[in-house]
Order: C-alpha cells, then sequence, then structure tokens
C-alpha cells in the first residue's frame, strides 16, 4: 500500500486502486467466472486494501484469466508485484500489493472461504461500476497474438 504525497493524489490513488480492483472483477466475470466478489479491506488489513475473488471451472481457465488480469494491471499502471498458482492453478494469487486477486476451483473456494475470513470487510458494488463486454477486445487481442 503505498502513500501518495497529498490528500488530492491520495484520493486520486484510492480511487485508481479501487478502479483496477473493479476492472479486474468485470474482466473475471465476463470469462464466465463465478460469483465475482470484492471485499473493500481497507481498515481491516494492513496487508492490502481489495481483495477480488472468483470462482473458475478448471485449471485452463484460472491460468488464461490470471494472464489476462496481468495485462489489464499493466494497462492500469497496477503491475504484477508476485503471483502464485501457476504450477497448480487450482488457487492462483494475483499480488498487485493494493489489490489482490484470488482464482479459485470451487473446492478450494469453499475450504478457505475468504468471504467469512474476512467478514468485516463491506463488499464493493463493481458491477454498477463498470459495463459487460468492456474488456472483450483486451482478451480478444491476447488470444489473436498467443
Amino acid at each position: 500500500m503505498s502513500s501518495p504525497s497529498s490528500d488530492h493524489d491520495s484520493e486520486r490513488y484510492d480511487q485508481s486502486i479501487r478502479t483496477f480492483a473493479s476492472h479486474a472483477a468485470r474482466l473475471i466475470s465476463d470469462n464466465k467466472f463465478e460469483n465475482v466478489i470484492v471485499l473493500d479491506l481497507r481498515g481491516v488489513s494492513q496487508v492490502t486494501d481489495f481483495f477480488v475473488i472468483g470462482t473458475g471451472a478448471s485449471d485452463r481457465q484460472n491460468a488464461s484469466v490470471a494472464d489476462e488480469v496481468k495485462l489489464l494491471g499493466e494497462l492500469e499502471g497496477q503491475p504484477l508485484f508476485r503471483a502464485s498458482g501457476y504450477d497448480n492453478p487450482e488457487w492462483m494469487l494475483l499480488d498487485f500489493v493494493d489489490t489482490v486477486v484470488h482464482l479459485f476451483l470451487p473446492h478450494l473456494r469453499g475450504y478457505y472461504d475468504l468471504e467469512s475470513l474476512w467478514g468485516d470487510a463491506p463488499r464493493v458494488e463493481w458491477a454498477a461500476q463498470t459495463r459487460p463486454g468492456q474488456f472483450a477486445k483486451l482478451s480478444a487481442s491476447r488470444r489473436s497474438a498467443g
């Protein structure tokens, strides 16, 4: 969690992080993930500001969407700090420092139950801040380049 120099910069930075979390949720949802949520951890966690959580149907889907979220982060000025799960994509974690994205297969999402673990964190209404398909060109360009 970085700390910009002025209050105005801080507000703009907070908004860009929240926007990225919402955009990541939209991209994940548009790629047929289920139960996509964004938790606002500001004031609840000292480690990160937002969790984005989604449930994929397969290892391949998780890995493919993780690559797209990584590209989205680069495009939105939120570069990936580290990732885990590429060797076993049942649970992929993409750490963008201020936003952490979790892509689970159903059995592991239920087992780890991050929503209950972070039950004090409010949910962000990301769907109202985005529009379906807004990252379709990103997905298409990635598929055609690969």
